[in-house]
Order: C-alpha cells, then structure tokens, then sequence
C-alpha cells in the first residue's frame, strides 16, 4: 500500500537526527507504559473480586433461610427435606447457630463470633474443613476449632481447654443472669485466608450450642445452590414454598457494599490510568506536527504529482496509528506478562488485617485485554486527525515555494 510504505519512511528518523529519535521512543514508551500499567491494574482488580469471592463463598454458604426477629427454627432436618425436594436448584443444605460470645484462654478474653455446626452436613456448604492447618476438624463432643489469627491471640495449642462465656444464657437471678461458662477442647485450628474469620470466628457443634444456649431449634439453614448469580430467584421460591414467617438472605445481599465498592474502584482507575495514554497521544500529536514541518516540501511534491489531501491525510493518519499500535503491542505484552509473574509467583505480600487477604491476587481477563488494546489504538488514531488535516491542507505551491 503507497500511504503505508511511505508513513513508514516518513516515522523512520533520519541519521543523526537523535531528537527526532527520542520523541517516538517516548510516544511509543508512554502508550506502552500507560497499557500495561492498565492491564495489571485491571487485572489485580478482578483477582481481588474473584479471591474475596472464593474465600467468602469458601467459608459462607450462597443462600441462608432464617425467620424474622431471628427466632428459632424448630425441626430444620424436616424443612431441609421438603424444600431440596421440591427446589432442584438446591444442591447442600446444613443447620447453624449463630450468636456471639466471650472467649477465655488463661488471661486473654475476647468478643467472637461462634457457629454451631452440624459436621455431617457442614461439607455440603462450605470448604472450612479443608482450611485446617493443624489438628483436624472436629467439633463433637464439646470440641472447638478456631481460626489461626484467634488461636496466636489466645496462645492457644490443640488439646488446650478453651472457656466460652455468654450472660444471657445462663441462669436468671433478681440481681440478673448469672453467666454460664462451658470448657471445649481446641481440636483444629483453620486458616480461611481473610483475617475477619481467622480472627473471630469459631466453630461448635449445633447439639453443643444448644445446650449452652438453652435453644431449641437453630438459627438459619444454610444452602448452596447450583448457580449463585441466581440466589434471589432461588430465595424467593424458597418463600414460596415456606412461607412467612420465614425469610432468606444471599451472599449477594451480605457483601454488596463490599463488592459495589471494589467494582467503582476498578472502573476509577481505569479512568485515570487512560490519562496516561492520552498524555501519550500528546507525544503522538507532537511527533507528527514535527514530521510535518520536517517534511513540507516533500509533501508539496507529493501533491504535485497527483496525491490528493485524502491519501496524504491517510499517510500521517497511518503513521501516528502505526506509533499506537507498536506502543499497544507492545504494553498488551509487558502487562500479561508481569501479570502472569505476579499470578504464579505471588511474591507480593498484603497485611492480612487490612485488605482481607494476605497475597496479591491476579485475575486476567481476555475481555480486559481487547477492551485496553482497542481503546489505546482509538485514543492514538484520535490523535493523528489535527495533524494530518494540517498536512492535507497545505498549499503545494507555497510547501515548494521557499524550500
């Protein structure tokens, strides 16, 4: 094609012109720069999505059924039977207390979040069991399982006797409740990989809770279901089925704000970290207006002998593409490759206690990629028009006239 061998000729610097040189490097280095650093952005973004996503939906079942005012559900194993019977979507269900109490090992006492468990049917709707580092997952028999961050607090080891405390379920007296303490033996000790469960939450059987509690019934049902972007629609038939005065909540519901804010995070830096590739469109813009200048008389030649302002338009526009397309390729590499790194080796660490999970995650994206590439190659050719209307627009006649 004429106007391409000829973009190429006019992008490639005379000998000697160092200048000239350096202002493409540049242009071609800030499109590059501006994608990968875009790239690996967008991509920690989503591995931090997918990473908290797993680890909530690791710990957490997709779908909990509960009554209003949190009362207690009586006969859950009967409830569990009718519902995954008549809603195929279900695919594990599993009983659970949920409350909050004190928690004593030697002199340390701490406020935690305790779920009492069925062990049985705990693997049908959540991974827990397989996060044990040491000891094993048992909660019978007034056993207890805690999180790794809890256990250093507490200095607590297997086999030590843990004291849970709670003043409401103890004994009522007319100076007030006498608080009721129960001894569990730690059994296990997990590592969930966010520090809000390692930190305080354990585990108790359900049989074990209600005794210390003085219940009947449980708390909630927990279920997983076999898509999870689908939980409302699942919830509601769950209503359906039940009735009142029973209610459902989802993961979705639970984490929303977590999530809604991660996603305008992500769309935040993909705004400002695009300023980096429009500051190098400038550059391009640079770049051609001097080629321009540099080139007057050889663009009045070329419109003496016949090519009209579309192809030389076309010529410039091609060349300014041509340095954005380069710089694209070139940061659509360095960013999967430095994202591949970041992915395989992790050797970026996190402070677990502040942004939940202790590695830098990374998650590509094809979508990402073609959305980057594509936008990066637009910005570029946007930043071609001025100058190659100007290089169009130019007199034949005057363009020779004083060369």
């Amino acid at each position: 094609m004429f106007e391409f061998l000829i973009a190429k000729r006019y992008l490639r610097p005379k000998k000697g012109n160092i200048f000239k040189s350096l202002i493409t490097i540049f242009s071609i280095g800030g499109v590059a720069i501006g994608v990968a650093a875009l790239l690996i952005v967008l991509s920690v973004m989503n591995g931090f999505k997918k990473d908290l996503m797993n680890k909530i939906l690791g710990v957490n079942a997709h779908l909990m059924l509960l009554k209003f005012y949190n009362e207690p559900i009586e006969r859950p194993d009967t409830l569990i039977s009718e519902l995954t019977s008549k809603i195929t979507e279900l695919k594990g269900a599993s009983p659970f207390i949920y409350t909050k109490m004190l928690i004593k090992h030697n002199s340390y006492v701490d406020g935690i979040v305790v779920r009492g468990v069925d062990q049985s049917t705990l693997p049908l709707v959540s991974n827990i069991g397989s996060k044990i580092t040491l000891g094993n997952f048992n909660v019978k028999n007034k056993g207890i399982v805690l999180g790794v961050d809890l256990a250093d607090k507490l200095r607590a080891h297997i086999g030590d006797t843990i004291t849970l405390s709670t003043p409401f379920g103890g004994t009522k007296t007319p100076f007030g409740y006498i608080p009721h303490l129960q001894d569990f033996i730690l059994n296990g000790i997990y590592d969930a990989g966010m520090y809000e469960y390692n930190s305080g939450l354990a585990y108790i059987s359900v049989k074990d809770a209600q005794k210390f509690l003085g219940i009947k019934g449980v708390t909630g049902i927990e279920f997983t279901v076999n898509d999870i972007y689908k939980v409302k629609e699942i919830g509601e038939k769950i209503i359906l089925t039940v009735g009142y005065p029973f209610r459902t909540t989802n993961w979705i519901e639970l984490n929303h704000s977590l999530f809604s804010a991660l996603q305008l995070e992500k769309e935040t830096m993909f705004i400002i970290l695009v300023l980096i590739i429009i500051v190098a469109a400038f550059n391009i813009i640079s770049i051609l207006i001097m080629i321009v200048l540099e080139k007057t008389r050889e663009i009045g030649i070329l419109k003496a002998i016949g090519v009209n302002n579309k192809r030389i338009k076309k010529i410039f526009m091609l060349e300014g593409t041509l340095v954005g397309f380069i710089g694209t390729s070139i940061g659509v590499f360095l960013g999967y490759i430095l994202s591949f790194l970041l992915k395989k080796y992790q050797f970026i660490s996190l402070p677990s206690d502040v942004y939940f999970i202790d590695k830098l995650p990374v998650h590509m994206q094809i979508s990402d990629f073609v959305i980057v590439a594509f936008s990066a190659i637009i910005i570029s050719f946007l930043a071609t028009l001025y100058p190659a209307s100007k290089a169009a627009n130019l007199d034949p006649v005057e363009a020779i006239r004083y060369e």
